[in-house]
């Protein structure tokens, strides 16, 4: 029986690292085949497919982990989740045309701002982003629009910003290429107070040159985004998905460049032990917890 891994849409971030760690998993002979599964509603429905038992794993953002666990909206049930690995963290950054006013995310208030589609993770980021900038959804205009929706709206003028995420994606390369944007610095100490107040961002650096008119470093908010799964998974095909990861954490770097810093990420929540891997209280796989004191990081 094949491993079943549940992504997002055939064209999103989530589906393109599923076939690079695919690469990966197919160069560990006890391990069985990946089958990359494409999930139009990506965090959300891979966790009610691993509930119903038709993945063995799933690609969620961390803010996703919580939710599912408790049943809170948009879940109706608890969803008995585990977590297997980090696979990477990756920026939400508001971005506006370079010849509108903004200047920073303190420029936002009463703005039209693209926050991703209603029941997406986007649209809870936003929410919580501004909640943490002293903001409500009300203090703003919110157009419930997907990425590619939202970045054709902003190069109309439709909107003054869009909340985006991650680096590289291919509809901020391709908006970046047709107008010029401005990727929206926090102002001092608000990056401090999110990071604070929300336990599964991280701080980031948005690199120069990452995207056209990203012409400085830019400390970014990232999520991170996990490779989950559930408890009736084998404790042996859990332990050996997490080692293939940990071994070859640079290898799936250099397939997908979503995957950067994977090794770091890995190790440098190792470093605040078992509870830092566990987002929203999702405890440990056996078989992950396993993998992780066999390399030595737990």
């Amino acid at each position: 029986m094949p491993i079943r891994i549940g992504t997002a849409e055939r064209i999103s971030t989530f589906f393109s690292q599923g076939l690079a760690l695919k690469t990966v998993l197919a160069r560990n002979p006890g391990l069985a085949p990946a089958d990359i599964l494409d999930t139009p509603q990506a965090s959300m429905q891979n966790a009610k497919r691993l509930h119903a038992g038709e993945l063995e794993f799933g690609f969620m953002a961390a803010n996703w982990i919580g939710r599912a666990k408790a049943g809170e909206p948009p879940f109706t049930e608890a969803i008995d989740l585990r977590m297997a690995a980090p696979m990477n963290a990756g920026p939400l950054f508001f971005i506006a045309r370079t010849d509108s006013g903004l200047r920073s995310t303190d420029d936002l208030r009463g703005k039209r701002i693209a926050f991703g589609l209603r029941t997406s993770g986007m649209a809870q980021h936003a929410a919580v982003i501004l909640s943490a900038l002293g903001m409500a959804v009300k203090d703003v205009e919110p157009h419930y629009l997907d990425f590619a929706a939202g970045a054709q709206a902003l190069a109309a003028g439709a909107i003054d910003a869009q909340l985006q995420c991650p680096i590289p994606n291919k509809v901020m390369t391709e908006l970046s290429e047709r107008i010029d944007v401005r990727v929206l610095p926090y102002a001092p100490g608000q990056l401090d107070t999110l990071l604070g107040a929300v336990p599964y961002y991280r701080r980031t650096v948005m690199r120069a040159g990452a995207l056209r008119g990203l012409t400085a470093d830019v400390a970014q908010p990232a999520v991170v985004n996990v490779l989950a799964t559930h408890a009736r998974v084998d404790e042996v095909l859990a332990h050996g998905v997490v080692a293939a990861v940990i071994a070859h954490a640079a290898e799936l770097e250099r397939l997908n460049p979503l995957f950067a810093g994977l090794d770091d990420l890995i190790r440098d929540l190792a470093s605040g032990g078992r509870a830092q891997f566990e987002f929203g209280g999702v405890a440990l796989h056996p078989g992950a917890l396993r993998a992780y004191r066999e390399a030595r990081l737990l």
